[in-house]
């Protein structure tokens, strides 16, 4: 096993605006009307948006207000989103160095990963400025990443540590999915997304030695299914409106297909039944698909349900939410623990390590 590196407990902060999955319905019934009358397939819609399991969500912005459901163009839902992310990440930042007791200038390295704004200098340069850290910090700014964008933070964070020893790694995950809401996409996986995702950051640091109890990650795994990315799976495109994201049916099958990689990697570690995860909250077909291939108990996934139902999918954020959750009913120390998240490419990125007290 690789040298330890340890997870401070993650901040995860959302944005004001709560909108029910109820509001979510009424909101898409009243924009897809057709000659006034409820459209066709809305019930077809609204069963599916039941079925994911998320009951509220927060957004950057009012759900009825132009940035969500308006037509304002590319650049201003961009510039919205842009601005509103910068602020969330930059909360998050501060708040988990005020938790690890440390302050700007003692961060070696930083790791971000944010997909939904397109912005040159990204996250990384943003927070640099904006919390005041060294000039010489080591940043690496993930942008194209999605859902996968936290496990895989994590994992570079880890390698941060054991390549530099001693350092300080400053990890910070921000995401306005909102900004895919378009009541112009109306295909059944488009409006699934409308009651799946929402916003949030999260921040934690990764040290060599441990700061209060947490997650202390030993190894990290990463497996790409080919061709997918061609292939229904999962894609972003841009138009007049702005950024929009795209599935086929074929992409809950994701999961399941990859299932038997990540299956021989815990096997190789002897890790077949970790006694505890820490599972990105993308949607009911993940969750069961880990339920299924890990033979493990619906209760031991219990705060990616939490975090699915209560803030849905925050895409990278999921998965810092989820172990922040895990602080609040620890694992035994010395409990082996997986962490994992999937995304578009398709691909997982996996985490093994212990519950350090």
């Amino acid at each position: 096993m690789s040298t330890s590196a340890y997870v401070a407990k993650p901040v995860v902060l959302h944005p004001v605006h709560r909108v029910t999955t109820e509001e979510i319905l009424a909101n898409i019934e009243l924009h897809t009307r057709e000659d006034g009358k409820t459209h066709s397939r809305f019930s077809d819609w609204e069963r599916a948006i039941r079925k994911t399991g998320v009951a509220e969500r927060a957004f950057t912005h009012p759900l009825d207000s132009p940035e969500i459901s308006g037509r304002t163009g590319t650049t201003a839902r961009n510039d919205a989103c842009w601005a509103a992310v910068q602020d969330l990440a930059e909360n998050a930042a501060r708040q988990a160095l005020d938790a690890a007791g440390l302050q700007p200038a003692d961060i070696d390295a930083l790791v971000t990963s944010h997909t939904t704004s397109m912005a040159i200098p990204q996250l990384d340069v943003s927070l640099i400025n904006r919390l005041g850290l060294r000039p010489d910090v080591r940043a690496l700014a993930m942008t194209t990443l999605g859902c996968v964008g936290g496990a895989k933070a994590l994992g570079r964070a880890a390698d941060e540590v054991r390549a530099y020893p001693g350092s300080r790694v400053l990890v910070v995950v921000a995401e306005a999915i909102s900004i895919t809401y378009h009541h112009t996409d109306v295909g059944i996986e488009s409006q699934i997304y409308k009651g799946l995702f929402g916003d949030g950051a999260g921040a934690c640091v990764v040290t060599s030695e441990p700061v209060g109890a947490g997650f202390a990650m030993q190894e990290s795994h990463q497996h790409l299914l080919p061709h997918t990315a061609q292939n229904g799976y999962y894609w972003g495109r841009f138009d007049a409106d702005g950024f929009h994201f795209r599935s086929t049916r074929a992409a809950v099958k994701g999961p399941a297909r990859v299932m038997p990689r990540l299956l021989e990697w815990l096997k190789a570690h002897d890790w077949i039944t970790p006694d505890w995860l820490v599972v990105h909250a993308g949607g009911p077909a993940i969750l069961s698909a880990i339920e299924d291939g890990l033979s493990v108990p619906r209760e031991q996934l219990r705060h990616s349900y939490d975090s699915l139902r209560e803030v849905a999918n925050l895409g990278g954020v999921s998965v810092l939410d989820v172990l922040r959750r895990t602080h609040a009913s620890p694992p035994e120390p010395g409990a082996r623990g997986l962490a994992v998240a999937f995304g578009p490419g398709f691909t997982y990125f996996a985490v093994i390590g212990t519950w350090t007290a």
